[in-house]
C-alpha cells in the first residue's frame, strides 16, 4: 500500500500496478459502474485511477497528484458512486472547485457515471440565481458540486440546508482553491461538516498551502502521485516565440492562419485583452469566442458550449479556463500573454494533449517577459525550441491587422457605453461585431479560415 512513499518508489509502484491491473473490474469497481465506463468509452483506467481507486475503496483519505488531463475526476467519482450504491444517502458527497465551469463539468461526469443508478447532483456556484439553487438543494441531491463562496452563502442563508450527514469531501484543483483566497471559506466549511468523513485532495501541483490544509483536513492520508512535482505530458510539443510586443496581434493571426483547421485555446492575462483580441479576430473572419470573468454565467457557459460543439474554433480565455476543463479536441494552446505564475503555465498547456492525445503549445515572449519565461523553463526542467515563422509574411499582415485593431477598440468603447444603459443580451460578447466584421473580413482570410 502506498503510504506517503518517496517519489521514486511511487513511480515504480505505479508502473508495476499498471502492468498487472488493466481493467476497472480488477481495481474493485462494481459491475454496474464498469458497464457505464465502457459505455462512456473508458476502456482502461489511467495511472491516477489505477493508484487512487483501490485505496479510496478501502476507505482511506487520499492526496492525488497527477498532470492535467489524466482522469482525476474518475479517480474520485467512481469510489464515491460505488460507496453511495452500497449505502444510499442524500447529500452524500461535496466536491469543491475553484471555477464555475469546472463545477458544471464535474457534475456532468458524476451524472454520466451515475446514470444507471439514478444519481442526482446540484451545481452551486456564483452568477446564478440563489433561489433556484435553494430549490435544487431542497430536493437533497446525492452530490453537491460547489465553489466555496456560494456554498457558504447557502449554508448561512438557506433554511433547512446543512451538510451534517456528509460522508465525502473532495477538493479538486486544491492548490487553486487556496491560492484564490478561499482559505476563510474552506475553514468555515470544515467546521460545519462531520469530522468522521473521507477526504480527497486532487491537484496537478502541490503547494505549501495544500500541505497546510492536508494537516488540518485529512487523517493519515495516502499520497497517490503519478508524476513528478511539475510535469507536462510527453505528447505535448512545446514551443516559444520571441517577438516585439507591438507585433503580437500580427503573429497571432499568422499562426492561426498557418495552423488553420486546428482548434485553439488562446490565453490572455486580462478580461479586457481577452475581449479585444476576440473582437480583433472576428473582424478578420475567424470564428473566435471569449470566456472571462466579467461575462455573466449564461454567456460563459454559452461560449464554452459553442467551443465544445466545434461551432467556434478559437476560444479566447483568461485563467478562468486554465484549470480542469476537459475539451478533448483542443489541438493548440497559445499563451498570448505569458502567465505571471509559472505553475499556471502547467495548467494552461494541459488543456491540450489530454488522455493520450498529442497537442501543441506556443508561448509568446516579448522583451518584457524574458525573466518569466526563464522561470517556466526552470520549473518544467527543459529548454523549449522556437516555433518557426516567416517574418516577411507576418509583416504583410500588419496593415489589415492594424485596421482590425482600430475596429476592435471602437467596438470595445461602444460596448462600454452600452453597458451603462439597458440592452438586449447578445449571443456572446463578441458576436455583436458582425457589422464591423463585414467591413474588414473577406478575401484571403475568409477563404482560408473556416
Amino acid at each position: 500500500m502506498l503510504r506517503m512513499a518517496a517519489p521514486e518508489v511511487e513511480r515504480e509502484l505505479s508502473e508495476e500496478v499498471q502492468e498487472e491491473t488493466k481493467t476497472f473490474k480488477e481495481l474493485g469497481v462494481t459491475e454496474v459502474l464498469c458497464e457505464t465506463c465502457e459505455q462512456l468509452g473508458w476502456k482502461r483506467p489511467t495511472k491516477i485511477q489505477l493508484e487512487a481507486i483501490p485505496i479510496a475503496l478501502q476507505g482511506r483519505d487520499i492526496i492525488g497528484l497527477a498532470e492535467t488531463g489524466s482522469g482525476k475526476t474518475g479517480a474520485f467519482a467512481l469510489p464515491i458512486l460505488q460507496t453511495l450504491l452500497e449505502t444510499p444517502q442524500r447529500l452524500f458527497a461535496l466536491v469543491l472547485t475553484p471555477t464555475r465551469e469546472l463545477a458544471f463539468q464535474i457534475s456532468e461526469q458524476f451524472e454520466a457515471l451515475g446514470s444507471s443508478i439514478g444519481v442526482k447532483s446540484a451545481v452551486i456556484v456564483g452568477g446564478i440565481d440563489m433561489m433556484s439553487q435553494s430549490l435544487a438543494l431542497a430536493k437533497k441531491p446525492h452530490i453537491v458540486i460547489a465553489t466555496p463562496g456560494r456554498l457558504i452563502d447557502h449554508l448561512e442563508n438557506t433554511k433547512g440546508f446543512n451538510l451534517r450527514a456528509l460522508k465525502y469531501l473532495v477538493m479538486d484543483e486544491a492548490d487553486r482553491i487556496l491560492n484564490m483566497d478561499f482559505e476563510t471559506e474552506v475553514d468555515k466549511i470544515l467546521k460545519v461538516i462531520p469530522r468522521d468523513r473521507k477526504t480527497f485532495l486532487f491537484s496537478a501541483t502541490m503547494t505549501k498551502k495544500v500541505q497546510k490544509l492536508q494537516r488540518a483536513a485529512l487523517k493519515d492520508p495516502v499520497k497517490c502521485a503519478v508524476s513528478s512535482k511539475y510535469q507536462t505530458v510527453e505528447k505535448l510539443q512545446q514551443y516559444y516565440l520571441f517577438i516585439p510586443s507591438k507585433f503580437k496581434d500580427s503573429y497571432l493571426v499568422y499562426i492561426l492562419n498557418e495552423l488553420a483547421g486546428n482548434s485553439f485555446m488562446v490565453f490572455c492575462s486580462t478580461c479586457n485583452n481577452t475581449q479585444r483580441v476576440a473582437l480583433l479576430l472576428r473582424n478578420l473572419g475567424f470564428t473566435a469566442i471569449p470566456l472571462h470573468g466579467q461575462m455573466n454565467q449564461n454567456k460563459r457557459l454559452g461560449s464554452l458550449n459553442k467551443f465544445k460543439a466545434k461551432s467556434r474554433s478559437i476560444l479566447l480565455a483568461t485563467d478562468v479556463a486554465s484549470r480542469g476543463l476537459d475539451i478533448p479536441h483542443v489541438d493548440v494552446v497559445i499563451n498570448f500573454d505569458i502567465p505571471t505564475h509559472s505553475k499556471d503555465y502547467i495548467h494552461r498547456v494541459g488543456r491540450t494533449a489530454r488522455a493520450g492525445r498529442s497537442g501543441k503549445s506556443i508561448t509568446f515572449v516579448t522583451q518584457y517577459d524574458v525573466e518569466l519565461f526563464q522561470r517556466i523553463e526552470h520549473l518544467i526542467g527543459k529548454k523549449l525550441p522556437e516555433f518557426p515563422t516567416q517574418e516577411e509574411e507576418v509583416m504583410i499582415l500588419n496593415e489589415r491587422v492594424a485596421e482590425a485593431q482600430r475596429f476592435a477598440r471602437l467596438e470595445l468603447r461602444e460596448h462600454g457605453d452600452k453597458k451603462k444603459r439597458p440592452r438586449e443580451e447578445d449571443a456572446d460578447d463578441a458576436e455583436s461585431s458582425l457589422r464591423v466584421r463585414k467591413k474588414v473580413a473577406g478575401g484571403k482570410f475568409r477563404k482560408k479560415i473556416h
